[in-house]
């Protein structure tokens, strides 16, 4: 044998020494872009609290395979009434919503919303979850619902006149978020105005409207503590909200990645929203206080008067969702609801 071919020989075989002791790095695959969606300022805890970690923790999850960018309000994809088309359109792949904007959606999801459905958003929201194989994944379709949730129990918050009574709503333009809190304010008197959040503080500067019906944590966020000089902690009301992806966006991830989405979302993420309503709420209590605002806390007999004056109302929310929305088991829904938020809250 030649010195040549030796030394080839031993080459190779040295090259296939390493081969199988040191084994060539997996090809980089290519990064999967995700664009998220919601309709609040990034100053919201709703982004700063939940939207911007979950995002940064699928990155980590997945070694950075994965690159969330967020579209908050105020940016071309924060349109609060197109959430959740843009989201089964693929516009976005992942998009946060409120329920009742635009109206007419979500039917079974907004009995949750009747009148004095729960004392917290804790309940509210493991109720959602809670009854959503059941009766609620049906009613969103082209989507992976993440998580479905609810704020604590909001308040009605006023300009220049106070509200302690039913008697008090009479005549005040206030600003609904939902379907239920219209038919709320009208059988209490009101007249309600549908707004999307991001027009309140203009409307309540000109005069069109007189109040809100808003949780604390918006008077943080939309720097309303020196246009709202009353709040009334009425506690008769919340309102849901959703955070779903693109179905076929979530199909077509990897095995890997698509559990790095479950991992952070559904059963996982359900327990975060009570305490993080919690957290949320208290700036904007303390923006009132530091105000000088009034606030007032609705007295257990009056509460009384306003349960029995609204009962009506959601009997005949449900007689319309069972006879006009094609929603026949709308009474065994509330029911079923009603039980659980008992049985969470205690």
């Amino acid at each position: 044998m030649t010195m040549k071919r030796r030394t080839l020989l031993k080459t190779g075989a040295a090259a296939a020494a390493v081969t199988v002791g040191f084994p060539w790095p997996k090809r980089a695959r290519a990064a999967i872009e995700l664009k998220l969606s919601h309709y609040l300022p990034p100053v919201h805890g709703m982004h700063t609290d939940f939207m911007e970690p979950w995002a940064r923790e699928l990155e980590r999850r997945t070694d950075g395979a994965v690159k969330v960018t967020i579209f908050p309000g105020g940016t071309p994809l924060g349109n609060v009434a197109k959430q959740y088309d843009q989201c089964v359109a693929g516009v976005v792949d992942i998009a946060h919503g409120l329920r009742g904007i635009p109206g007419g959606r979500f039917p079974r999801t907004s009995i949750v919303e009747l009148p004095f459905m729960c004392r917290t958003a804790d309940g509210a929201t493991r109720a959602l979850w809670a009854l959503f194989p059941k009766y609620l994944e049906q009613e969103h379709p082209g989507v992976k619902v993440l998580a479905l949730h609810a704020h604590n129990p909001g308040l009605i918050h006023t300009r220049d006149r106070p509200v302690r009574t039913m008697e008090d709503l009479r005549g005040l333009r206030l600003r609904v978020p939902s379907t239920t809190t219209k038919m709320m304010v009208e059988y209490l008197g009101g007249t309600p105005v549908g707004l999307p959040p991001s027009e309140i503080y203009e409307n309540l500067q000109k005069g069109v409207i007189d109040g809100l019906i808003m949780p604390w944590d918006p008077i943080r966020s939309f720097r309303l503590a020196d246009l709202v000089r009353y709040h009334l902690e009425a506690r008769c009301y919340t309102v849901s909200f959703y955070f779903v992806m693109n179905l076929r966006r979530y199909e077509s991830l990897p095995d890997d990645v698509r559990a790095a989405v479950d991992a952070i979302s559904g059963d996982n993420l359900i327990p975060q929203f009570g305490p993080w309503w919690n957290r949320w709420d208290e700036p904007g209590r303390q923006d009132a206080i530091a105000a000088g605002n009034t606030i007032t806390e609705l007295t257990e007999e009056e509460r009384q008067r306003w349960r029995e004056a609204l009962q009506p109302m959601s009997e005949a929310y449900l007689d319309d969702l069972e006879k006009n929305q094609g929603v026949a088991e709308a009474r065994q829904i509330y029911a079923e609801m009603r039980e659980a938020i008992a049985r969470i809250e205690g």
